[in-house]
């Protein structure tokens, strides 16, 4: 579902700003314009997608360090380097909407929620056997060296990238067979969370990949699909990383359009991700069915971190600003200083905004510390909890409607905002 913008023109002056400095801030002396804005955005895209790409290299070091010796504390070392992947990753998020490219790869690395027993063993008692709409919800690929997709027999005897990322993602059309990317992983070195809305998260041991003490059987298998898989992963954020280089196609994309489309381009990321996916799919959804399944990292209880970064993606977008994984920042040219130029008052007023949804989110992480994940706030009769989440949802939605006050302010045309049933008519959700 999308919301609907009024149609309308914008006119904006155009000057090149420089990098400059180990932190690589831009020449803020200078008139901020479009068209610095935009090209700061897509040098912002490059360090975050680097960061994502470096993060994910150091958990392949990680998992081969736990592979090699598959101990508890290695298994705890790999689940560490996950959720310090996940960091610039949702940062990156907001270049989802509107950049097409990015849009279109999205699903290979970050798709979810995901029918588990498509890849691994799991509980009948909470999964079930079958499902009506998808004929792979059980397979278990590590324990089944043949499998039939699309009535069509398929090898499945070596584990590779190729297999998972040409046979087995969304495999037979159906979105839910989510069999790569940041949250098959999580799976693999978690497990299911069977504790519902309760504390805790899941408690996969870590002999499941020990060749010599192997528990749930196939531990040469569940090992070869947590390598391929990681691996695959790389070589998607590498794609992803080049995309944004000079000369990448997504940033060629992005600056061979006008400066006002490419300014129209970071406030559909913004407002989309705000409103439709992070306010609505991932956060009122959930909070509405008090459904843990609903949670976005819910084999590792991760949510709070997953949310709170979502939301700091947005405010780094306004604000033109990344903090790097190294400590080193990337600021420049942004939508922040343009605003201000003409009309301090809506540029204080969107940062200020900004901040409340960063300080509700940030009230989920301190929840989650007191052992209240994500998955504990929604639940029902949760009083306190639910308010916490719908705190963060309404901070969410008022930085939506400052942002619309935004893309007015510039006149800029035909912008659709991303929607979700669950704000825009919540009686459908229950249909």
């Amino acid at each position: 579902m999308k919301r609907f913008l009024t149609p309308i023109a914008v006119c904006v002056s155009s000057v090149m700003l420089t990098a400059c400095g180990t932190a690589v801030v831009k020449n803020e002396t200078s008139a901020v314009n479009a068209e610095s804005v935009v090209v700061h955005y897509a040098d912002m895209a490059e360090a975050i997608y680097s960061d994502s790409l470096t993060t994910a290299q150091t958990l392949r070091t990680s998992i081969d360090a736990f592979l090699a010796e598959p101990t508890e504390a290695n298994l705890q070392a790999a689940r560490t380097a996950w959720i310090a992947a996940r960091v610039p990753y949702q940062q990156s998020e907001v270049y989802r909407f509107g950049n097409a490219i990015v849009d279109d790869w999205e699903g290979k690395v970050n798709a979810w929620p995901l029918d588990e027993g498509l890849i691994d063993y799991v509980s009948v008692d909470s999964y079930g056997s079958e499902s009506d709409i998808n004929p792979l919800y059980s397979a278990n690929v590590i324990a089944s060296k043949n499998l039939m997709i699309g009535g069509k027999k398929v090898d499945a005897t070596n584990i590779t990238p190729e297999l998972i990322a040409e046979s087995l993602q969304e495999a037979d059309g159906i979105e839910a067979n989510v069999a790569s990317g940041y949250h098959a992983i999580e799976f693999l070195l978690w497990g299911q969370d069977l504790n519902g809305t309760n504390p805790g998260a899941g408690e996969r041991p870590a002999s499941d990949f020990d060749l010599e003490n192997c528990t749930n059987g196939h531990c040469d298998r569940r090992r070869a699909y947590l390598s391929a898989a990681t691996d695959l992963l790389i070589t998607d954020l590498e794609e992803m990383a080049d995309n944004w280089k000079q000369g990448g196609a997504a940033r060629v994309a992005l600056l061979e359009q006008t400066p006002e489309q490419g300014l129209s381009t970071i406030l559909t990321g913004m407002g989309s991700l705000a409103y439709g996916e992070l306010g609505g799919e991932r956060t009122k959804l959930g909070l509405m069915l008090h459904d843990p399944e609903e949670e976005h990292d819910c084999f590792s209880d991760n949510t709070h971190w997953s949310h709170y970064y979502d939301a700091k993606g947005i405010k780094n977008a306004y604000l033109g600003e990344y903090e790097r994984v190294d400590g080193s920042w990337v600021k420049g040219a942004s939508l922040s200083a343009l605003i201000a130029q003409d009309n301090l008052a809506l540029d204080t007023e969107m940062k200020q905004k900004l901040n409340a949804t960063e300080m509700a989110a940030q009230a989920m992480v301190d929840a989650a510390k007191q052992g209240q994940t994500f998955d504990v706030l929604i639940a029902m009769n949760n009083t306190q909890g639910n308010q916490l989440v719908q705190t963060f949802v309404d901070s969410l939605v008022d930085e939506t409607r400052v942002t619309e006050d935004v893309i007015h302010h510039l006149d800029l045309q035909g912008i659709a905002l991303e929607g979700s049933d669950s704000l825009d008519n919540p009686g459908a959700v229950f249909e």
